[in-house]
């Protein structure tokens, strides 16, 4: 060691004495009467190889995690001209995500590298969370100055004293060329670690937290591992323990999936699942799937000897002092995938204001840093790992009393009942008063998507004791919600639930509306016949109460349930059964919405003035009631009956208003209907092109609605305007892509048009075989529906098809056979029409060669 002379000083070399000091110590480090003057050069000994031992061996069970190893990777990497290194890198993390292995994996790596650390690696553990076995940053210090050749009479007894020392060797380390990588393992705090980290600004520093530490480093976050990846690390697990000829994990992919899901890609708990199954080899997979299934034991069955997932946890709770706890545990009580700052503050608070509302965030964002919450992508939501939230609730019902859990669950409920009952006032058509809590329907829009999940989660939960308005009124306040966003069987599970708890408590009234919403939803997801049974026990109910109100609506919607499965004639009924309801009560929104229906049904009937008429009445009242919805679904309705009527402009207008109404509101649905039909009237006047946009329109508007019935349906109409400018190969995917979602819902009546649709396509390319069987398939449906105008249409098409291969005989009678079915629905046109085809294939059969141009 180097003493310079401190500056000002004369310098006599050759004499020792006051005039300036020179010493030189080698082979080791010396302190006190031994250091003199201002600058302490270290002159080192040889390389130390026990700097090197420390480091844990890598698991060959690694896997998942190359993003970030590569990113950790950059950061260790020698700082390049020009680019400002990164000295210290900081993993955080849940417990037993991880971390430790992921740094020792990188170190690994990066002491492999040519010229990265020559000097090698120091690592310790700090087992910063468990009081137990804590090291202290001058313990960490003692040993890593011994390892780096110290002599220990010689390590200083204060913590900042061996810190300096440490970095001082550390930076002449670095100078000859031999720079190390310093690893620090689980340090619970900042000033835990940050003794520990060089500062000669080359030496690298990797640094391992349950906590996000504020150390001035690049921060990594880490996650779960994916399904597949928690998969594989069984998988690699078991292998490095018993060899190739463990195959369990391929034999058995269902099991292994459901071990892996169980374990919520939590690295720890799928190394102790693999370790359990490492103990027998003839033990199945199943077998801990089926014992890990059970949330209350599942953290039980997590441990092995020296290994426990509750135990890992348990060290970050005992970190967190009562407030902090207090919340941490009552947590779990929301059902939901994540939560609100706002849900949250009202489970901790009695009265939640907004002091309340910064205390609550400020205690998540401390759980988060200490990651045993993490933030959702949305900020002001929160969310919790799956074996977290069940430690979380180990320790709730330990605390039941201490924390007043059932006050606090039936806070949340409340808040969630009472802010859905607020939003769902911004969702109705009609003019009326609005909730505060939400300035417009777009946020009452925003806050029910967040919290849907829990919402749902609520609604079918067995209520707080003495609460049953949990089940029933949620229920309620989110049916307008949930028909508007196309959440059906999500609308059949609430309802069904609160159906249960009216029927127990006897309220006959709440019953029939659970009936008549069920039968919606039932209708929404095609399940017809139950909706016409619900709707019928509704309207009886009602009846029976003297409920005329009640027993209208029921009518309207047994009328909509009865037209799908092309009951006509009963659904006309039952539609003026309400009308006559609705103005009797003077309900002149009833009326809007009878009228409109009623039209519909005419529509099917082919008594397209009546539904002009119904749909014009109906169009005129929503308008009088500022009802733009009801308003908009009277536009569209009007525009399908002014099409069957060949009034084409008079349609393209109301469709293009209906689209305009449904697209101000923001109604998704609406708008994607409209286009379909607004496609459908611009292709009767040619305009083929804005026809095909119309329906590309609906057809994406459907898709992302996840509504695959409408979708279908656009997918025929755009392959029908395709072909119409000769775009005949993308007209045949279109009506391929329309049979297949049909025959996927169910819905052979829309399966039967697609295929009648796609013969038609497939004869303009002379693919006249496939074409005949797109034919027969329509067919064979528009039979089994007993739909008979649809039957004469497959017949007639099928007709023309077999023409064109030469099957005159069969031609003339499928064209008969046309005839007779259009004679007997007393549609005369397509008599005449589908006549003259079967004179030209007599002809044809006579002459031997088709005739016709297409």
């Amino acid at each position: 060691m180097t003493a310079a002379p401190a500056e000002g000083d004369d310098r006599d070399r050759g004499a020792p004495g006051v005039g300036g000091v020179r010493n030189e110590v080698g082979g080791g480090v010396f302190f006190h009467a031994v250091i003199q003057g201002r600058d302490v050069t270290v002159r080192l000994p040889p390389r130390i190889e026990p700097a090197l031992s420390g480091l844990p061996a890598p698991s060959p069970a690694f896997t998942g995690r190359d993003t970030h190893l590569d990113r950790l990777l950059e950061d260790l990497a020698p700082g390049r001209p020009g680019a400002g290194a990164v000295l210290v890198t900081a993993v955080a993390g849940l417990a037993g995500i991880g971390k430790t292995e992921l740094a020792v994996q990188a170190a690994a790596r990066a002491l492999r590298e040519p010229g990265w650390f020559p000097g090698g690696a120091l690592f310790a553990d700090l087992f910063g969370y468990d009081p137990e076995r804590r090291v202290t940053p001058a313990r960490a210090l003692d040993g890593w100055l011994r390892a780096l050749g110290i002599p220990g009479e010689h390590v200083p007894a204060e913590t900042d004293d061996r810190a300096r020392l440490f970095r001082s060797v550390l930076a002449t380390y670095a100078r000859e060329g031999r720079r190390v990588l310093v690893i620090v393992d689980n340090a619970s705090t900042a000033e835990q670690a940050r003794p520990l980290l060089p500062t000669d600004g080359t030496t690298t520093a990797l640094v391992t937290s349950r906590h996000t530490l504020d150390l001035d480093a690049r921060l990594h976050d880490l996650d779960t591992l994916a399904d597949t990846d928690a998969v594989e690390l069984l998988r690699r697990s078991l292998l490095a323990a018993r060899g190739p000829h463990d195959t369990r994990v391929d034999d058995e992919p269902d099991a292994a999936t459901a071990v892996a899901h169980m374990c919520a890609g939590l690295p720890l708990a799928l190394h102790i699942a693999a370790a359990l199954l490492a103990d027998t080899p003839t033990r199945p997979l199943a077998t801990l799937a089926a014992a890990l299934t059970g949330e209350h034991t599942r953290l039980k069955r997590l441990r092995r000897e020296d290994r426990a997932v509750r135990a890992a946890f348990d060290l970050s709770y005992r970190h967190l002092d009562s407030e902090h706890a207090h919340l941490f545990r009552l947590l779990p009580l929301n059902p939901g995938p994540d939560i609100s700052t706002e849900a949250a503050a009202h489970l901790a608070h009695t009265d939640v204001g907004e002091s309340a509302l910064y205390d609550t965030e400020e205690l998540l964002q401390d759980l988060a840093r200490a990651h045993l919450l993490e933030p959702a992508p949305t900020w002001g939501r929160w969310r919790m790992h799956d074996l977290v939230r069940l430690h979380a609730d180990e320790h709730g019902h330990t605390h039941t009393g201490t924390d007043q859990r059932p006050q606090a669950l039936i806070r949340l409920h409340t808040h969630y009942r009472t802010t859905t009952e607020a939003a769902a006032t911004h969702l109705e058509t009609l003019p009326g008063p609005r909730d505060p809590r939400f300035p417009d329907r777009a946020h009452a829009l925003t806050w029910l998507d967040a919290e849907h999940p829990a919402l749902i989660a609520v609604a079918t939960a067995t209520p707080p004791l003495g609460h049953p308005e949990t089940t029933t009124t949620l229920a309620l306040a989110l049916a307008e919600y949930l028909d508007q966003r196309r959440l059906f069987d999500d609308w059949i599970t609430v309802t069904t639930a609160a159906l249960a708890i009216h029927r127990e408590l006897g309220d006959r009234h709440s019953e029939g509306e659970a009936w008549n919403n069920l039968g919606i939803a039932l209708r929404e997801v095609r399940r017809f016949e139950e909706a016409i049974d619900a709707h019928t026990t509704a309207a009886a109910i009602h009846r029976e109460l003297g409920d005329r109100h009640g027993e209208g609506r029921a009518w309207n919607n047994l009328g909509l349930a009865l037209r799908e499965v092309r009951r006509f004639e009963e659904a006309i009924d039952a539609h003026r059964r309400d009308l006559r309801i609705c103005r009797k009560l003077g309900d002149r929104h009833g009326e809007g919405r009878a009228w409109n229906n009623l039209g519909i049904a005419l529509r099917e009937v082919r008594r397209f003035e009546e539904a002009i008429d119904a749909h014009t009445a109906a169009a005129t009242v929503h308008r009088e009631l500022g009802d733009r919805h009801g308003e908009g679904g009277a536009w569209n309705n009007l525009g399908l009956a002014l099409r069957e009527v060949r009034r084409f402009e008079e349609a393209i207008d109301a469709h293009t208003a209906a689209t305009t109404v449904h697209r101000e509101l923001g109604d998704r649905h609406g708008e994607g209907t409209a286009w379909n039909n607004l496609g459908l009237a611009l292709e009767e006047v040619r305009r083929f092109e804005e026809a095909i946009d119309a329906h590309t329109t609906a057809a994406t508007i459907h898709r992302e609605l996840g509504d695959r019935h409408g979708e279908g349906m656009a997918w025929n109409n755009l392959g029908i305007a395709l072909r119409q400018v000769r775009r005949f190969e993308e007209a045949i995917d279109a009506h391929t892509t329309a049979a297949t979602i049909h025959r996927e819902l169910g819905d052979r009546h829309g399966e039967g048009k697609a295929w009648n649709n796609l013969g038609l396509a497939l004869q303009r390319v002379r693919r006249f075989d496939e074409a005949i069987d797109a034919h027969r398939r329509d067919l064979r449906i528009c039979q089994e529906l007993g739909d008979r105008h649809g039957e004469g249409t497959a017949w007639n098409n099928l007709g023309i098809a077999l023409r064109w291969v030469r099957r005159f005989e069969e031609a003339v009678e499928a064209h008969t056979a046309a005839a007779t079915a259009f004679r007997e629905l007393g549609d005369r046109h397509a008599e005449q029409n589908t006549l003259m085809s079967r004179m030209t294939a007599k002809y044809e059969f006579y002459c031997g060669r088709p005739t016709h141009g297409k």
